[in-house]
């Protein structure tokens, strides 16, 4: 262990328990709202420095501001070569969270071939190219958390596309725990959770469909962003976790 990293260990451990993430840095990608951003404001308060990436300068500054500063960079998952650069610009790295990517709910005959490569770029290409941009700036202790989703293991009629791309991922985290180890490889799977992307899918009658969703499952509600926010800092801070998918869905997989 070298004294760089010696250094880093013992300002971590000095800052005591009840911030488990002092001294470390970690990246959100797709932290401006809903999951990414609850992911920002959790890792921010276990005393983490926080980058946040998103497509928006705008966002970027106000998600910024709501967690009290962090570091802001602009960057697309659909144009993933520009991750390259951003990194060359980083301080080290200990953990990368990706968490943006949309959800288009369609049947194959409603679907195209675009809609099918949008899947492919948000959740396999991007991704990808993102983790392997990182790999240079990424400390060998660290770790790195994907987001899949409950499509990969209940299947829906209008989620053949975007289930096979959150499958993918959880197909990726296994293969990079092992081609990456030492460091840290997994993913959440969230079901459904209360985020701006809802209100995309069922605008005026969200509250009604939210509720029915709530009364079929175990937990008896849907999930809340800050659910998925403690479920990361788990797999960021859990040492002895790698290759994992966590199913964060309320027990929708069973109901």
């Amino acid at each position: 262990m070298n004294e760089t990293t010696m250094e880093h260990h013992a300002n971590a451990n000095t800052a005591g328990h009840t911030r488990p993430l002092a001294g470390r840095h970690v990246m959100v990608v797709g932290g401006t709202s809903g999951i990414g951003l609850a992911v920002a404001r959790d890792v921010a308060s276990a005393g983490a420095e926080v980058t946040l990436v998103g497509r928006d300068p705008q966002r970027l500054r106000r998600a910024a501001g709501s967690i009290g500063g962090a570091r802001q960079l602009v960057g697309d998952l659909h144009d993933a070569s520009v991750f390259e650069a951003l990194f060359d610009a980083l301080p080290p790295l200990d953990h990368l969270v990706i968490t943006a990517g949309t959800a288009s709910l369609k049947t194959l005959r409603e679907s195209t071939p675009d809609d099918w490569r949008r899947v492919a770029e948000e959740r396999i290409v991007g991704p990808l190219a993102i983790v392997r941009a990182a790999l240079n700036r990424l400390r060998q202790d660290g770790s790195i958390v994907l987001t899949s989703g409950l499509l990969a293991s209940r299947p829906m009629h209008t989620g053949a596309v975007i289930g096979a791309g959150v499958a993918a991922v959880e197909a990726m985290v296994r293969a990079l725990s092992l081609e990456l180890a030492p460091i840290r490889v997994n993913a959440v799977s969230p079901g459904l959770v209360d985020t701006p992307l809802l209100d995309t899918f069922f605008g005026d009658g969200k509250h009604e469909a939210l509720a029915s969703a709530a009364a079929a499952l175990p937990t008896g509600r849907i999930g809340r962003p800050d659910d998925i926010a403690q479920a990361v800092r788990l797999l960021l801070t859990g040492g002895f976790i790698t290759g994992e998918v966590l199913h964060l869905d309320g027990g929708a997989r069973w109901a």
